[in-house]
């Protein structure tokens, strides 16, 4: 058994029963992301959240197009040891060049997970999210003000309303859908999901914002993207505004960044 500092203690490998695993930092996850075996452990977001999101994916049923990781208990039973969840490890790497590849799993996933009803930490009168994604998806979709900023100033006045009806969704899904090696075949993984309720086609303009802005996707290619969805070009402007909400919030919004996004806010705004 070792420890790292700043990863789970002693005791939550324990909790998990992979005490005896050598721990190693994950890429991705801010670097909060651990593996320990085949369990992949990082902080829960709070028991709501934590419990519900586990209690979905241990049934979910998957398909020949996704797989999502399955969530491990506690030795003792619940989902949660101490400030931490645990995952079982799948193997594989985003490549967040195949955009197209990414939206195609996430619609698969999000097909899958259609009929789930809204939980009530998404209700419009939950309280609002502590952390800067769950701030700026509000701020976003006009429930709460977006901060400051010429950028966002041209976005809010290119909204419209979206009448596609909502669901649940992956709202960040570049990141985080993990392709297998070529030498060995496997079904391409959904993981790290933060639920929200928005239109399915909310969680594709996410990646399709992300893909262009900071992975070299050509900016022409973002129609293309999102053919066959509906309010296709609103739920870029609402996706890009997330973005840039979400980086004011973070205090990462500065010049280097704005030249990034700006040839995606021209094209949209």
């Amino acid at each position: 058994m070792n420890t790292v500092a700043g990863g789970p203690d002693a005791g939550t490998l324990r909790a998990f029963g992979v005490g005896d695993q050598r721990l190693e930092r994950l890429a991705g996850g801010r670097g909060l992301t651990w593996r320990a075996g085949d369990v992949v452990l990082r902080p829960h977001d709070g028991a709501t959240v934590t419990d519900w999101r586990a209690g979905v994916l241990a049934e979910l049923a998957h398909t020949s197009t996704f797989r999502t990781p399955r969530p491990v208990r506690a030795v003792d039973g619940p989902w949660r040891a101490g400030a931490w969840e645990a995952w079982e490890w799948l193997p594989g790497r985003a490549d967040e060049t195949r955009v197209a590849d990414v939206i195609r799993v996430g619609n698969a996933f999000h097909r899958a997970i259609a009929h789930l009803d809204r939980p009530a930490f998404l209700a419009p009168s939950a309280p609002c999210p502590a952390d800067a994604w769950g701030r700026a998806d509000r701020m976003a979709w006009g429930a709460a003000r977006l901060p400051d900023d010429s950028t966002l100033d041209r976005l809010a006045a290119a909204f419209r309303p979206v009448r596609a009806p909502s669901q649940l969704v992956h709202g960040d899904l570049l990141g985080n859908v993990l392709f297998a090696d070529a030498a060995v075949p496997a079904v391409p993984a959904v993981i790290d999901w933060p639920p929200s309720w928005r239109p399915a086609g909310f969680g594709a303009a996410v990646a399709a914002v992300d893909a262009v802005c900071w992975h070299g996707v050509p900016v022409t290619q973002l129609g293309a993207l999102g053919a066959d969805v509906a309010e296709w070009d609103q739920l870029l402007v609402r996706a890009l505004a997330f973005r840039i909400a979400t980086l004011h919030l973070l205090g990462a919004w500065d010049a280097a960044a704005a030249a990034r996004h700006r040839p995606v806010v021209d094209a949209l705004a």
